[in-house]
């Protein structure tokens, strides 16, 4: 089985180092010291006290590697419409396309009921790049639940966590999500397929949309929103601002708005991604996380007020970040 990690930092690493250990033929496309570390001295994982070093081949251009039977792509989300046309030698006839980013995938109506059936978001996917450039019908949705870190180039940690809930945007049970299923789990994976994919998107997107931005804007660590009567309070609008949309367009969620802040705030003084990039001069995940709630509540002709409001302030905050 050919997988290729389009976006091997610090998860897509973990994913593709636990991959190529169970026996899959994985390959790497990253950049910069940490693509130079691994191409020198194979991929370091750290894991559970021990260290594992992992032969896999790495580049910088796809075009060396070939079609693939699964394409991983584990990039920040609003870094993909750009290299869509660099992933096209990767793509054969039967690749499936596994997107394993944060916030709402670019094939979220595709094998969707409704009027909506078919919508490209053009928060997310401007001009419909991915939808047209690798196709809904190659994707396979990944939810992202474990933490992984870079110590150094070429060094995973894994921190905690195993579980990538998969699914195909239809529900059922094909053989390629079956085979996706059993290579996963066979790397120690936590793989469960999920009939309604979109439920558990939703379900990670509702923390990460408020306390991503809450915490850029404040600098505060996820214990304090949580335990801030004032930010709890802000999270807690915003979620159910989300929560009404997501319902409207049919998701459903296993767990209530208290109990999903209580268990953001019970991971501690945890950063988030968010917060991280803003510190280290990077562009933050925005739009799939925020803009792309917003233009769905557009869509669903319901309004998003708070979302609005947090959705203005994050935008100029990096916008002032990035022209300092």
């Amino acid at each position: 089985m050919k997988i290729c990690i389009y976006g091997a930092g610090a998860i897509g690493g973990y994913m593709g180092a636990k991959l190529a250990m169970a026996g899959a033929d994985v390959s790497f496309v990253a950049r910069g010291k940490h693509l130079a570390a691994m191409q020198e001295r194979g991929v370091r994982l750290r894991e559970e006290g021990t260290e594992h070093t992992v032969p896999v081949r790495c580049t910088d251009n796809p075009a060396e590697l070939g079609p693939q039977d699964y394409l991983l792509i584990t990039l920040k989300a609003h870094s993909v419409p750009a290299v869509v046309d660099a992933m096209q030698p990767l793509l054969g006839p039967d690749t499936a396309v596994v997107t394993g980013i944060n916030g709402i995938p670019y094939w979220y109506f595709h094998d969707y009921g409704g009027d909506l059936a078919g919508t490209v978001l053009q928060s997310v996917d401007p001009g419909g790049k991915q939808w047209h450039g690798l196709g809904p019908q190659r994707a396979i949705g990944c939810v992202l639940y474990p933490a992984t870190e870079i110590v150094e180039p070429g060094v995973i940690k894994h921190v905690y966590g195993k579980k990538f809930p998969i699914g195909e945007p239809s529900g059922a049970r094909t053989p390629r999500v079956e085979r996706l299923h059993e290579i996963m789990t066979r790397a120690g994976l936590e793989a469960p397929i999920r009939e309604d994919i979109r439920d558990e998107i939703w379900l990670k997107l509702w923390g990460n949309l408020c306390f991503n931005p809450i915490s850029a804007l404040t600098h505060a660590t996820l214990d304090v929103i949580a335990g801030d009567p004032g930010t709890r309070a802000l999270a807690k609008t915003m979620m159910l601002e989300a929560q009404g949309i997501a319902e409207h367009l049919g998701a459903h969620f296993r767990v209530g708005v208290e109990r999903r802040i209580d268990g953001a705030g019970a991971v501690g003084a945890h950063k988030t991604s968010m917060l991280q990039d803003l510190l280290h001069g990077r562009p933050m995940e925005i739009d799939p996380l925020l803009t792309v709630v917003q233009e769905m509540g557009r869509l669903a002709q319901m309004p998003t007020p708070t979302i609005d409001i947090v959705l203005a302030l994050i935008k100029q905050r990096e916008r002032m970040a990035l022209a300092a």
